[in-house]
């Protein structure tokens, strides 16, 4: 996340602020310049508040010359609990704002979400209490499906316990889920597809059938709960082993994860040492490659290593459990470094909606 500062005052705000607790100025987030601005909600401002201000704690603004009620990241969503569904409507606010941060980073990256002219359809969101129906959280067709259940702390850790997760949160989830929207985007149609077999295997494989086998090996024995296994060799986690689809959606998931914690420790200027030394002069191996993205996005994880080294000793030394509890082996760092060749390009070059390979 980057920092923001109050145009009013120069106090810090944050992402989803609504005003500055400092000198009161009202504030929103345009999601055009990815921009806090003061914003009074007066009829001669170049903006007006999201449709979904009060309902969803969205702080976005919209356009004043935009027919559109709803902001840029509320449009997306499809299905949502009606507004007189009060016990859901906090786990829906929970939910898109988890969304708008995701999509804030991939509006950062540059990173599309759809296509003109008869491509892909734009991404789609259905945000759905299970009260009424069943609701599995994934993704088809475009469009991800959460279970607002995720927004309940004791439903995810009982969840996590049960799944032997290391992690469960919501921004999580729509990390992953994006991951397989990204692989139908940037992968399927692209000449990547073999280099993505080399590495994830071959996708090919019936998918059900693979899901069916994972989750009755691993029921009632949760074995990522405590020191990683031989899984963490090659897989960032346990889930990621069932299927290459979705070994790719926690690798990406992952990416975004690193990603945006370093853009936060940047924009906070946080720093640490380095990282072999905070790990005991175990350096983190490398492998020569003339790619300048491979060697760009090694550096980016040698930093990392660095915060994630101080935060878990930090974590423990006030009595808490690690921070950031995955473990990036060899052949993980080397999946990592191909979702970001794929995002970045070998040379770095941010690729956009006008890429030859979104066409």
């Amino acid at each position: 996340m980057q920092a923001f500062h109050c145009p009013t005052c120069r106090r810090l705000v944050f992402f989803h602020n609504f005003g500055c607790l400092s000198c009161g100025a009202g504030l929103g987030y345009d999601p055009v310049t990815r921009s806090i601005v003061a914003f009074a909600g007066g009829a001669a401002e170049p903006w007006r508040s999201c449709g979904n201000r009060v309902v969803a704690d969205c702080n976005w603004l919209v356009a004043a010359s935009d027919p559109n009620d709803l902001c840029r990241s509320c449009r997306l969503t499809a299905v949502r609990p009606n507004d007189a569904e009060a016990e859901h409507l906090a786990a829906f606010a929970d939910a898109e704002s988890a969304k708008r941060q995701v999509l804030d980073q991939l509006a950062g990256l540059g990173l599309p979400i759809g296509a003109s002219g008869g491509g892909p359809p734009q991404l789609r969101f259905r945000l759905m209490a299970s009260s009424y129906e069943r609701v599995v959280t994934g993704y088809e067709e475009g469009t991800i499906t959460l279970d607002l259940s995720e927004s309940n702390d004791a439903h995810r850790e009982r969840v996590r316990q049960q799944l032997g997760e290391l992690y469960r949160t919501v921004l999580g989830h729509l990390r992953h889920e994006i991951g397989h929207f990204y692989w139908w985007l940037l992968i399927a149609p692209s000449p990547h597809l073999e280099r993505f077999r080399e590495l994830f295997g071959d996708e090919r494989a019936d998918y059900q059938a693979a899901l069916d086998q994972h989750y009755a090996q691993t029921a009632d024995r949760p074995i990522a709960l405590g020191a990683p296994g031989p899984w963490s060799d090659r897989h960032i986690s346990v889930y990621a082993t069932a299927h290459p689809w979705e070994d790719w959606a926690e690798t990406f998931g992952q990416y975004l994860l690193i990603r945006d914690g370093l853009e936060t420790a940047g924009a906070f200027g946080l720093e640490v040492g380095d990282p072999s030394q905070a790990a005991g002069r175990r350096p983190t191996p490398t492998v020569s490659d003339s790619r300048t993205g491979h060697r760009r996005f090694r550096d980016m994880i040698d930093r990392w290593l660095g915060y994630t080294f101080a935060l878990n000793a930090m974590a423990r030394s006030i009595g808490q459990g690690d921070l950031y509890p995955f473990v990036l082996s060899e052949t993980v760092v080397q999946k990592l470094t191909f979702v970001h060749e794929i995002i970045e390009g070998p040379t770095g070059e941010v690729l956009g909606p006008g890429s030859a390979r979104l066409r």
